[in-house]
C-alpha cells in the first residue's frame, strides 16, 4: 500500500507540478538537488518577511523598537488569548499566497502553511504544553461556498507534523457575520459576539487556535472566550500572517 501510495504521488507530481505558493515557480520536491522546502522555492525563502524575536509579547507582532515589549494595539486592549505567534508579515507575496488559498482555491498552499508552522513553531507548542489544535471555524454556508475551511487544512497538516490532536468540531460557528475585513475595530468586536460554540468537552486542555490571518485579533478573542468559559485552561494562537506592529 505505501509503495502504491508513493507511485500515485510521483504521477500526480508528473501531471500537476507542486509551484512555489509565493512566485508561480514549479518546484522539485523530492528530488536529491531540490532547491525547494516544504513546497517554497529557495528564492522565495531568502525574501519572505518571516518574523523575528523583535515581536510584541502579546500577539506577536514584529516591532521596529527592540525595547518596547508589546505593540500599540496590545497596550490599549486586554486579549482573551495568552498569546500568539504567526509565521510572516501580511505584505507582497504573502498576502497574494493567502488570499490565493482563500479565494482562488489553491488549497495546496495549506500544505507549505501547515508544515513551516510545524517547523518554526515546534517549541512554541511544547513550552506551552498543547494538547489540542483547533481551526478557527467557518460558518456553515460561507464553508459550503467556498468548499473548504482554510485553517482547517492548515491545522490538519499542523497536528500531522507535531502529533498534536486537531479538533476540527470542537468549535463551531453559530452566527453568520460580516467579513471582518470590512469593518473598524468597534465594528469587528460587535460582529463577532456570540458567533462560536463549543461543541466538545474541553476543561482542562491547552488550546492553540488556528487562522489565516491576524488582523486585530477579535475573531481570536472570541473563540478563546468561549472555549475558556468551556472551561479550556489557556488558549494560543498561531496564524500564516500578521500586520506590521508599531
Amino acid at each position: 500500500m505505501e509503495n502504491l501510495k508513493k507511485v500515485k504521488e510521483t504521477i500526480l507530481e508528473l501531471i500537476y507540478p507542486s509551484k512555489c505558493p509565493f512566485c508561480g515557480e514549479i518546484v522539485s520536491a523530492g528530488k536529491k538537488h531540490s532547491t525547494e522546502h516544504n513546497g517554497i522555492c529557495k528564492a522565495c525563502r531568502e525574501k519572505l518577511p518571516y518574523i523575528g524575536e523583535v515581536r510584541c509579547m502579546c500577539c506577536g507582532k514584529p516591532l521596529t523598537d527592540p525595547a518596547e515589549e508589546y505593540c500599540y494595539d496590545c497596550t490599549r486592549q486586554k486579549h482573551l488569548f495568552a498569546d500568539g505567534r504567526s509565521l510572516w508579515v501580511h505584505k507582497d507575496a504573502v498576502e497574494n499566497a493567502v488570499y490565493a488559498m482563500k479565494y482562488q482555491n489553491r488549497r495546496i498552499y495549506g500544505q507549505t502553511f501547515g508544515k513551516e508552522m510545524a517547523e518554526h513553531f515546534l517549541s512554541y507548542l511544547w513550552e506551552r504544553k498543547i494538547t489540542l489544535i483547533v481551526p478557527v471555524p467557518l460558518h456553515s454556508r460561507r464553508k459550503r461556498k467556498r468548499g473548504f475551511n482554510q485553517a482547517e487544512i492548515v491545522a490538519k497538516v499542523l497536528s500531522e507534523n507535531t502529533g498534536i490532536a486537531m479538533d476540527a468540531g470542537a468549535v463551531k460557528r453559530i452566527k453568520a457575520t460580516s467579513p471582518q475585513k470590512e469593518l473598524g475595530d468597534k465594528g469587528r468586536k460587535r460582529n463577532i459576539k456570540g458567533a462560536f460554540a463549543v461543541q466538545k468537552n474541553v476543561k482542562g486542555e491547552n488550546i492553540v487556535l488556528i487562522d489565516d490571518i491576524y488582523t486585530t485579533g477579535s475573531t481570536l478573542d472570541e473563540a478563546a472566550r468561549v472555549l475558556k468559559k468551556a472551561g479550556a485552561e489557556n488558549v494560543y494562537f498561531l496564524t500564516v500572517s500578521i500586520g506590521q506592529g508599531i
